[in-house]
C-alpha cells in the first residue's frame, strides 16, 4: 500500500467494467459505451478514435494500431495487426540511387498506408456489439464541438508542431501557433471522415472522397501512393507470442511489432536475482540498461514484416536469453553491443478495456513521431504517420524497404497470463522505450511486488545514442554510481513513455486499474 502522506495516486477498483487511457475524456467515453451495452471491443475503439482528437500529436486516423483481445468465454487471446504497408511502387534502389542512406523521418517516403481504421472496422464487425455509428459518436461529437487542451498535450504540442508543413499547419495550429492548456481545438474535417466511416465502414476511409483527398495530397508531395494501395489495405489476425517469466507468461503481439524484443529482454533479466537488489538502485538499473542494449540490438537485426522475419524462434529461445545475459558485466558497460552479440545472433497512445464478461482489449494506436510525418491531407486534415521510417535501406536486411511490405514497428500491446488464466492487460507507450517499459513493468511487479499503479509510477531508465537516460526520480547517489561504472548519465527532457494497465483479481471478482502520472489520463470503472 502506498504512503498516503506522499504525492501519488491510488489504483482504481471496480466490478463491472473499466478503461485505462491517457486522456480522461476517452476513459469516460469508453465506460459510457460499456454502460450502454457495448463490450470491451466497442469501448476500446471508441476510446482510441477519440484519443486522436484529444491527443492529435500522438495518434490519429492516419496511423496504425495493434491489438490483443482476450475473448470472454474460452480465455483465448487473439492478435490483430492493423499496420499498413509501403506503396506498391516503393523501391529501396530508387532511394539509394538518389543518395539516401536512411528513409527521411519527415518526408513523404516515410508514409506507409494507414492501417488503423481498417483494423477498427474489422474488430467492430467481428467482435463488437454496437454499431460503428454508436461507437464513433463520442469522437464525432468532440471533433465537432471541441476539446480543451490538457496539460501534457499542451506540453508536447509546441515541439511537435515545429514539424508541421503545408496544410497540416492549417488543421493543427490555432492562428499559426500551438494551442496552450485550456484552449479548445476542433477538427470538423475529421468529424466528417468519421461520419462516413460510421455509414460505410472501411470504404468511407479507403475509397471515395476521403481516400481521394489523401492520395491527391500525397502525390502532390511526391508520394507514390495510389488508389489501389488504399483500396487493398487489410488488417490481419495473428497468433500472439509469449515467454514465461518466473511462472507468468508475458504475451506479446508478433512481428512486425517489437514485442519479441520485450521477450528477449525478459529472458535476459530472468537470469539475474533482481529481488535481492534495490528496486531503483545502481545494480538493478545497470543490469536493465545493459540488457536493454542487447534486446534493442536483437530487434534491429531481425524484426521486420512477418513474411521476412525468419528468426523469431531464435529471438524467443530461452538459451539465447542466457547467452546474452552472460555478456553483462557488473562493473562495466557494453560500448558496442552489436559486436558483442555477433556470435549470438516515439509518440503513441495506449489503452486497455475490460468488460463485465471479462473480455479484455490491449490496444496501441500511433502516428509514430509527434504529428507523424508533419503532413496532412488538404481537405479533411488526416495527419499522415511516418511509420515507413521504421524501414532501413540496407540491401538484403530483413527490414529493408520493399513494395507492399510492413516496416518494423515500435508499438506493442501486452497481457499477462498465469496458467490458462489471463489476469492483466497493459502497455507502455513511448517509441523505442516500449519494449524496455514492458520489462520494467513486469519486473516491478514480479520481482519487487509492486501493485500495477506503483509499477507504472516508478522512475525509468533508457539507453539511447550513447547515453543512459535517467528520469528525475532517481537519486543523485544512483546517478554517481552508474557514472562510476562508465554510464554517460543524462536526464531526458520529457518523461520516458507512459502506461496503462488493468488487472483482473479473479479471486475477489474485481478489476484494478492503473494510469501513468506521466500522462493526463486515468483509469475509470463502474
Amino acid at each position: 500500500m502506498r504512503d498516503f502522506q506522499l504525492p501519488g495516486r491510488s489504483a482504481v477498483f471496480a466490478s463491472n467494467g473499466m478503461c485505462a487511457t491517457s486522456h480522461p475524456l476517452a476513459a469516460r467515453s469508453a465506460v459510457r459505451i460499456l454502460e450502454d451495452g457495448g463490450n470491451a471491443v466497442d469501448a476500446a475503439i471508441a476510446a482510441a478514435v477519440l484519443l486522436g482528437i484529444c491527443e492529435p500529436q500522438s495518434t490519429g486516423m492516419g496511423g496504425d494500431c495493434f491489438a490483443l483481445v482476450k475473448l470472454p468465454n474460452d480465455g483465448r487471446i487473439i492478435g490483430l495487426n492493423g499496420s499498413g504497408r509501403a506503396p506498391a511502387k516503393a523501391c529501396a534502389d530508387n532511394l539509394r540511387d538518389r543518395g539516401h542512406r536512411i528513409i527521411e523521418e519527415f518526408g513523404v517516403d516515410a508514409i506507409t498506408v494507414p492501417g488503423a481504421i481498417d483494423a477498427f472496422c474489422r474488430l467492430s464487425e467481428d467482435y463488437g456489439r454496437l454499431s460503428l455509428g454508436q461507437v464513433l459518436q463520442p469522437a464525432i461529437h468532440y471533433a465537432e464541438e471541441g476539446v480543451p487542451v490538457s496539460p501534457r498535450v499542451a506540453r508536447d504540442w509546441p515541439a511537435a508542431s515545429e514539424k508541421l508543413r503545408g496544410s497540416a499547419r492549417k488543421h493543427y495550429l490555432l492562428d499559426g501557433k500551438a494551442p496552450v492548456a485550456g484552449d479548445t481545438v476542433r477538427f470538423p474535417g475529421q468529424a466528417e471522415v468519421l461520419r462516413r466511416v460510421a455509414r460505410n465502414g472501411r470504404d468511407g476511409f479507403y475509397m471515395g472522397e476521403v481516400a481521394e483527398d489523401m492520395i491527391a495530397s500525397l502525390q502532390a508531395l511526391g508520394g507514390l501512393h495510389t488508389v489501389e494501395d488504399f483500396a487493398t489495405t487489410r488488417c490481419e489476425y495473428t497468433e500472439p507470442i509469449s515467454a514465461n517469466y518466473r511462472g507468468i507468461d508475458l504475451v506479446e503481439h508478433p512481428p512486425n511489432g517489437q514485442g519479441a524484443a520485450a521477450i528477449v529482454l525478459a529472458n535476459i533479466l530472468e537470469q539475474f536475482n533482481l529481488t535481492a537488489l534495490e528496486p531503483f538502485g545502481v545494480e538493478r538499473t545497470h543490469i536493465e540498461v545493459e540488457a536493454a542494449k542487447l534486446a534493442i540490438d536483437a530487434r534491429d537485426r531481425f524484426i521486420s514484416d512477418p513474411e521476412s522475419c525468419d528468426r523469431l524462434p531464435h529471438l524467443l529461445d530461452k538459451e539465447v536469453g542466457k547467452d546474452l545475459a552472460s555478456l553483462i558485466e557488473h562493473d562495466k558497460v557494453l560500448e558496442k553491443p552489436h559486436e558483442a552479440t555477433e556470435a549470438i545472433h516515439r509518440d503513441t497512445v495506449y489503452l486497455t478495456v475490460v468488460d463485465r464478461d471479462l473480455m479484455m482489449v490491449s490496444m496501441i494506436y500511433s502516428i509514430f513521431s509527434g504529428f507523424g510525418s508533419g503532413l496532412a491531407s488538404e481537405k479533411f486534415g488526416v495527419n499522415f504517420h511516418n511509420r515507413g521510417a521504421g524501414f532501413n535501406l540496407i540491401p538484403g536486411h530483413p527490414n529493408e524497404l520493399e513494395a507492399g511490405k510492413r516496416p518494423m514497428h515500435t508499438i506493442i500491446p501486452a497481457m499477462l497470463r498465469e496458467g490458462d488464466r489471463v489476469f492483466m492487460s497493459f502497455g507502455v507507450m513511448g517509441a523505442h522505450y516500449q519494449a524496455i517499459g514492458h520489462a520494467r513493468f513486469l519486473t516491478n511487479m514480479m520481482d519487487f511486488g509492486f501493485d500495477p499503479q506503483a509499477a507504472l509510477d516508478g522512475p525509468r531508465s533508457f539507453p539511447e545514442l550513447g547515453e543512459t537516460q535517467l528520469e528525475r526520480g532517481y537519486s543523485d547517489a544512483v546517478r554517481r554510481g552508474l557514472s562510476d561504472i562508465g554510464h554517460n548519465v543524462t536526464t531526458p527532457d520529457a518523461p520516458l513513455g507512459g502506461g496503462q494497465a488493468i488487472k483482473i483479481d479473479h479471486e475477489r471478482g474485481t478489476l484494478i486499474g492503473a494510469s501513468d502520472p506521466r500522462k493526463d489520463g486515468c483509469a475509470l470503472g463502474y
